[in-house]
């Protein structure tokens, strides 16, 4: 097959065409690679030291169930601690201000170390399929810039859009051996029968190192996930 300038294909060099095919041959063992790791189940334990921590927030009840979840956790270990909500949602950044306000009167110390971000939304509620493939691009470039900014060892997210152009971009990182961040899915506690669109993006891509569901109906639909039982 010629082009319009007369260069057809057979005019490559052979070694180039080679390694071109090396390339996306070991490419494609990476991805896999990422994709089984971390789809096997969580065994190793977690360092020690204090693991700089993304906490995804969404509006409604996610913000809910996530604050309810970091309640519990030892908050020494999972520091510092970055909070991405979307651009439109100030809301979720007031209520995760004032836990880690009461978190820094509690422990003494005089100011916290958690740092508040916001990030554009793929798509907004009503907005057109058509129209929403840009913002998606926005929204992934500026996805990218905010994980080279954080670099987090642990992701935490539990059904915003907001949070999967955030875990492509990990599972990405993983994939170039920048960073590989252990992503943590806790499905919502309103998706009994069936995983929101989310959810189910990063379970059947394999994205999602941990996947946990408060339904055990979901559990049995849905078996690499872990049955928790109700967070709220």
């Amino acid at each position: 097959m010629e082009s319009r300038n007369g260069c057809c294909f057979s005019d490559l060099s052979p070694n180039f065409i080679t390694y071109i095919i090396v390339a996306l041959a070991i490419g494609i063992l990476r991805v896999l690679y990422v994709m089984y790791q971390s789809g096997k189940p969580f065994r190793h334990r977690l360092p020690e030291q204090p693991l700089s921590t993304l906490v995804v927030l969404g509006s409604g009840g996610h913000t809910a169930e996530m604050l309810n979840v970091l309640s519990v956790l030892q908050k020494g270990r999972f520091a510092p601690r970055f909070y991405v909500a979307a651009a439109t949602d100030n809301m979720s950044l007031l209520k995760a201000r004032r836990m880690e306000a009461s978190i820094t009167e509690t422990s003494g110390f005089k100011e916290t170390s958690a740092q508040f971000m916001q990030i554009y939304r793929s798509r907004e509620v009503g907005q057109s399929y058509i129209t929403s493939v840009w913002t998606t691009l926005i929204a992934i470039a500026h996805a990218f810039w905010l994980m080279i900014r954080m670099r987090p060892q642990v992701i935490l997210c539990n059904g915003p859009g907001t949070c999967v152009p955030l875990c492509v971009i990990a599972f990405l990182f993983k994939v170039a051996g920048i960073r590989w961040s252990t992503i943590f899915y806790v499905e919502s506690i309103a998706r009994v029968k069936r995983l929101s669109l989310s959810g189910l993006l990063l379970y059947q891509l394999r994205i999602a190192d941990q996947f946990y569901v408060q339904w055990p109906k979901l559990q049995r639909k849905y078996p690499r996930a872990h049955y928790v039982g109700c967070l709220m």
